[in-house]
């Protein structure tokens, strides 16, 4: 079985990317390599990114804030999915990747921006999660082999 390589993109590369990563590369079918980076990295991962990626069993040694400029060099793993999660990430120029990999733009809000009780950020974290969960769930049932950027894009009006 093939095990195709995703790369999720945001700003800062501290929570919606990396719980994509997690997500992805802790999927049930074992379809997915997660990998995650930034436009501009921030300092690390927030708090509530790293517990619920612990939560899903996934190696916090993986877990750290870097630039999409590591997987634009050609000894970077090659993607197969290209997926920005945040609107700012979207309209940036993104560098070139390799191989040509199938993108889409799945937007998330900022979780990390929710002001409030910790109960209420949380809960913004786990309804990006949940979203994020949705989606890639939608593209594991997918004829991958066979996906191109339209088709991805359709997951996101199907989450």
């Amino acid at each position: 079985m093939k095990t195709y390589n995703i790369l999720f993109l945001c700003t800062h590369n501290s929570a919606r990317s990396i719980l994509g990563e997690a997500l992805a590369s802790t999927h049930h079918s074992g379809l997915f390599h997660g990998f995650s980076a930034g436009s501009t990295p921030g300092d690390g991962i927030h708090p509530i990114a790293r517990q619920l990626t612990q939560e899903l069993g996934y190696d916090q040694n993986k877990l750290r804030s870097k630039s999409w400029h590591e997987y634009a060099s050609k000894d970077a793993p090659k993607m197969d999915f290209i997926i920005t999660v945040c609107d700012q990430a979207a309209q940036e120029t993104c560098p070139f990747w390799p191989g040509q990999p199938v993108t889409a733009h799945w937007s998330f809000p900022d979780p990390s921006k929710v002001q409030g009780d910790e109960a209420h950020k949380h809960k913004a974290f786990v309804d990006t999660l949940n979203g994020l969960r949705n989606r890639i769930e939608s593209l594991a049932q997918m004829p991958l082999e066979k996906l191109d950027s339209m088709s991805l894009r359709k997951i996101h009006l199907k989450a």
